[in-house]
């Protein structure tokens, strides 16, 4: 499985978003820091849904990343917009 399905799938199980998309940019850091050479480096999730509605930004990011454990050390950069 890749590391883009596992994200997709643990946002899901998690928030049920209305919205998700989830962007593999490694290959526009091919050769820079961070790029490990798997091609699953880094990624821009953009996710909206009402589990988010009353928290605030910090806590939203800290919830995203919770849903995403150990996924959050295997990649380089995650750019996160969230909303609810």
């Amino acid at each position: 499985m890749t590391v883009k399905t596992e994200i997709e799938e643990r946002l899901r199980r998690a928030f049920q978003p209305e919205v998700l998309e989830v962007v593999n940019e490694s290959h526009r850091h091919a050769g820079h820091a961070g790029d490990d050479g798997s091609g699953e480096s880094h990624f821009r999730v953009m996710i909206r849904a009402a589990a988010f509605a009353p928290m605030g930004r910090v806590a939203r990011h800290r919830a995203v990343h919770q849903a995403l454990g150990d996924l959050t050390t295997r990649v380089h950069a995650l750019a996160l917009d969230i909303g609810g």
